[in-house]
């Protein structure tokens, strides 16, 4: 049986949305132990909120959501700031000493038998070390958290594109998305997935020193999934199944619109441009 950490980083989150998070993990967890594919499980709530207020909403949620019969443990981390996506993560993955570390947004609902299909995958494939699903948003439509490598037209189409442009593009999407490859059927070595759910051994987050901090929102799963590619493989796994709330950059305001093109900027600098 191996153990689990997990970590939730949230800025102002909606508290429903929340609840709903923790609650179906404290069911995959309890599923997950009473047929044997896990021992220990905790998890870290990393509280990016701007002031003492998040930290009491938070919680007063985690005491609502302790009620709930074998609820998994819940640490908050707070009083750090907001400091970002993937620097909160590493808080937690810093702390962990379990087998295996989840990722996980805090608008993602999982199956109750998620994390037992993860783990024993992870058992039977001890050279695979980093899992995504098979996800859909909440109306069941498909959502790709699978992607190639991309190129600067890719994310300006599917981040910013008009319904009518995107559509003129469509065949060129769906191979940067991978939706015919990621249907129904495992595939391995996928070159980048969402940091939205993300199991992982542990010991090749560590390896390849976690996120990097030099993202502060977007781009962080994308660099630490091509990281990973270097010390292990990866799989989509769609017997793990999520319903996944987020939504893109360019429907959250210009903020977010200005980090994602910051972050994207940063990412090929890193890793190389591609331009079509």
């Amino acid at each position: 049986m191996k153990s689990l950490t997990v970590s939730i980083v949230s800025y102002l989150p909606d508290r429903v949305r929340l609840r709903e998070t923790l609650q179906s993990l404290h069911r995959a967890v309890a599923l997950a132990k009473e047929v044997g594919a896990l021992g220990e499980a905790s998890c870290f709530l990393v509280d990016n909120g701007p002031d003492r207020d998040s930290y009491g909403t938070l919680m007063g949620l985690i005491e609502e959501v302790r009620r709930c019969p074998q609820a998994i443990p819940v640490e908050v981390v707070t009083g750090q700031g907001n400091i970002g996506f993937g620097k909160g993560h590493n808080i937690a993955i810093e702390r962990s000493r379990a087998d295996v570390h989840l990722v996980l947004n805090p608008d993602v609902l999982m199956a109750e038998d998620s994390l037992v299909a993860g783990l024993r995958f992870l058992q039977d494939h001890s050279d695979v070390g980093l899992l995504t699903p098979l996800a859909t948003y909440p109306d069941g439509s498909a959502q790709y958290l699978c992607k190639r490598y991309p190129s600067v037209l890719d994310l300006a189409l599917r981040g910013f594109a008009p319904v009518a442009v995107r559509m003129l593009f469509d065949t060129r999407l769906a191979e940067y998305e991978m939706r015919n490859e990621t249907a129904s059927h495992v595939v391995f070595d996928v070159p980048i997935v969402s940091g939205c759910f993300m199991l992982c051994r542990l010991e090749a987050l560590r390896t390849v020193g976690g996120f990097c901090e030099r993202f502060f929102l977007y781009f962080e799963d994308f660099d630490l999934s091509l990281r990973l590619r270097r010390v292990t493989r990866s799989a989509f796994v769609p017997k793990m199944r999520i319903v996944h709330h987020g939504g893109g950059a360019s429907r959250k305001g210009w903020a977010h619109i200005r980090m994602f093109v910051g972050s994207a900027i940063t990412f090929f600098q890193l890793h190389g441009w591609r331009w079509w």
